[in-house]
């Protein structure tokens, strides 16, 4: 184990040259805050926004985006922290290593990597249905069904949940976007810096357009009228919350994919923090500005029954060339979020491996470019495969899954490491500490309860952590095991 993230010795710090010797640290503030920017908007909320309006019927679904702001906020306060004094590949591996010690940390670790074998390829598998879905309005065949299942799984001690996919044209489009950016990712860091600063161009540039049609458009009392009873405090309001703050807290999550590439990050005790901080400040002014522009220049009864939300509203004030354009854009802003996704988590599997937290094989880097292809390919294989499933419930599993197994751990991790190893060198604080950290668990807690149906993804998340963690006790016995053989053939 290398002595930078040995349990016993204090990891160095930012500015020091990190255990990731075989990568490149070629990624500065503007190309970090790009990726990071691609990752968050992509095509979430064009095809999100509808699903929000829905929660809570009516325009005061907007509560949901800024509540969802907040908790991000405090959230990212927490990775840039743990980013600037420990800015290796993979992140989450080292820093809940570093927070709990060798025992609980390591199976922490252990149980992060194997819940981001599903929840990674969900989250690429979210912005590839989202391409297709769009490129339905250019090629409505696209959305001709081939098959459907719904198929439930008895869980014992737990209950029944269901897994439901749905074969169309689509689906088979949306594997082709998975197979496009693992090409494009097959090649050397520097490189990709600069192909996702073209995609970030798009990214934004299609937003912006949103924005100065519905702010050119708006119309106050259209935005801001309510139904009846919409602002009462009844159990429907806040379980409506709840679902609304599930699908702005996907939306916003991707602040941290810098944290994922932190051993090619150069200057990372500066670059992360800032990275992270700037991307949710420009985001969340995006969204925020883009959801009311949206439902001042189109009635929200509309809006939540919409598919194709940026094409349908630009159609309706431009027209249907205009729509059109518009869509072709959204395939752009899809595809650069799967880009941006499946080059930060194919670095996990990558620091894991190293650490000897995983299997080996995906410690391989690439002879000549140095990137961890076997990650890259077995990421993208995944998600190809969950693109089979629905939209919704791929954003409600890869949501529930991933705060259940990694954020509630880490959220308090940040605490247990400022008494752990209260030395560590911290180039950046958090600001206000512990209050964040504090109320980043609460609101994440609140996102998982607070929901209709909610138990059926909570049983889907204690399936994964049972059996990450049988995994996890089968594998150190059988470590065990070896070193023991080994051991008495050598005496």
């Amino acid at each position: 184990m290398p002595a930078a993230i040995s349990d016993n010795t204090p990891p160095p710090p930012s500015s020091s040259q990190s255990s990731d010797h075989e990568l490149v640290r070629g990624i500065g503030l503007w190309h970090a805050t790009a990726l990071n920017m691609i990752d968050m908007i992509g095509v979430g909320p064009f095809v999100t926004i509808p699903l929000m309006v829905a929660t809570m019927h009516g325009p005061q679904a907007m509560v949901g985006w800024i509540l969802g702001a907040l908790l991000v906020v405090c959230d990212g306060l927490v990775w840039a922290e743990l980013g600037a004094a420990l800015p290796h590949a993979g992140g989450p591996v080292r820093y809940l290593r570093a927070m709990y010690g060798p025992r609980v940390g390591g199976w922490l670790a252990f149980l992060f990597v194997f819940q981001l074998t599903f929840s990674a390829p969900l989250s690429m598998a979210s912005g590839c249905i989202g391409f297709a879905q769009y490129a339905e309005y250019l090629w409505p065949a696209l959305h001709n069904t081939i098959t459907a299942q719904r198929i439930p799984l008895a869980i014992p001690g737990i209950g029944t949940t269901y897994l439901e996919f749905t074969i169309t044209n689509g689906t088979f489009l949306a594997m082709a976007t998975v197979a496009t950016a693992v090409a494009l990712l097959y090649r050397r860091i520097t490189i990709i810096g600069r192909v996702g600063a073209l995609l970030w161009v798009g990214v934004v540039g299609t937003t912006l357009a949103i924005i100065f049609t519905g702010l050119t458009h708006f119309s106050p009392s259209q935005a801001f009228t309510f139904p009846p009873g919409a602002w009462a405090p009844t159990h429907a309001f806040f379980t409506g919350l709840g679902a609304a703050l599930l699908i702005a807290v996907y939306d916003y999550w991707g602040y941290y994919n810098v944290c994922y590439l932190g051993g090619e990050i150069r200057d990372p005790g500066r670059v992360i923090p800032r990275a992270i901080l700037l991307s949710i400040g420009g985001v969340a002014l995006l969204y925020l500005t883009m959801n009311l522009s949206i439902l001042g220049g189109m009635p929200w009864q509309d809006v939540e029954k919409s598919r194709f939300i940026a094409s349908d509203f630009m159609a309706r004030i431009w027209g249907p060339k205009t729509g059109a354009l518009v869509t072709v854009m959204m395939l752009w802003t899809a595809f650069a979020s799967v880009f941006s996704l499946l080059l930060g988590y194919s670095r996990v599997p990558y620091a894991a491996a190293l650490e000897g937290d995983y299997f080996k094989i995906f410690a391989r880097v690439h002879p000549k470019h140095h990137f961890p292809h076997v990650s890259l390919l077995w990421l993208g294989a995944a998600a190809a495969v969950f693109c089979l499933f629905k939209l919704a419930d791929v954003v409600t599993a890869l949501v529930v899954i991933r705060i259940s197994t990694q954020f509630l751990a880490q959220t308090l991790g940040v605490i247990v490491l400022r008494r752990r190893d209260p030395d560590l060198p911290r180039p950046f604080r958090m600001w206000l500490y512990p209050i964040p950290a504090v109320l980043a668990f609460l609101g994440f807690v609140y996102v998982i309860v607070m929901r209709p149906k909610s138990l059926e993804s909570i049983r889907l998340a204690v399936l994964v952590i049972i059996v990450g963690t049988v995994l996890f006790w089968l594998r150190r016995r059988i470590a065990t095991r070896g070193s023991q053989f080994e051991a008495s053939t050598i005496r």
